[in-house]
């Protein structure tokens, strides 16, 4: 069972829609309740850092997801602006993130990009996994994604990346700590790539 986070934020359905091609179940949370029993997570997110990180805070939902991720150690991914928000914190806004992975989110600099369209990185890339990563099974020959995002997540701790892009740097674009994962570009809009990696999580 796939329990996939709804703050207000992020296309809740498409990800169910992608887990019922493959059969497997999914419930929506809303409430604290709602988490209960919950084995697997998906935290989405669009849109601001601070406006994201508000209306987690405001859901009801934030304490316990901390103890479902720090202390039961159950698997999260966290997509888009849902992975940023498990950094420190950002350079897009002021408020603290959820500290699940020691990172903090940084603007592109747009004097490295060597594109006409600088800002956001918006499209397909590539993805460089780590060799022999679970996430990336079936996805380590030229895979591409979906991208929308003006800011990167950096870790202070590199063991922490697992997957690299490149646009104008050589960028972070999934991360993995323990049970906790993050991917910034988006599984639900990036095809058959998208879906053997969101199947990939559900076997972790």
């Amino acid at each position: 069972m796939i329990t996939i986070i709804d703050y207000g934020v992020g296309n809740i359905y498409a990800f169910q829609n992608v887990y019922k091609r493959l059969n497997i179940p999914t419930k929506i949370a809303k409430t604290a309740i709602d988490l209960e029993g919950a084995e697997k997570l998906i935290l989405p997110g669009v849109g601001s850092f601070d406006y994201a990180m508000t209306q987690l805070n405001n859901s009801g939902m934030r304490e316990r997801l901390d103890v479902l991720v720090l202390e039961e150690k159950k698997p999260v991914i966290g997509i888009c602006v849902g992975m940023q928000m498990m950094a420190n914190g950002s350079d897009e806004g002021d408020l603290e993130g959820l500290k699940w992975i020691d990172a903090h989110v940084k603007k592109f600099d747009e004097s490295t990009i060597k594109y006409i369209t600088k800002l956001p990185h918006m499209g397909w890339n590539d993805v460089s996994p780590i060799e022999g990563h679970p996430l990336f099974r079936g996805l380590e020959q030229d895979a591409l994604f979906y991208f929308l995002h003006s800011f990167y997540f950096y870790c202070n701790n590199e063991a922490d990346s697992i997957a690299k892009s490149d646009y104008g740097i050589n960028f972070t674009s999934s991360v993995n700590h323990n049970n906790i994962y993050g991917i910034q570009f988006h599984p639900e809009k990036s095809h058959h790539y998208g879906e053997t990696l969101l199947h990939n999580f559900a076997k972790i």
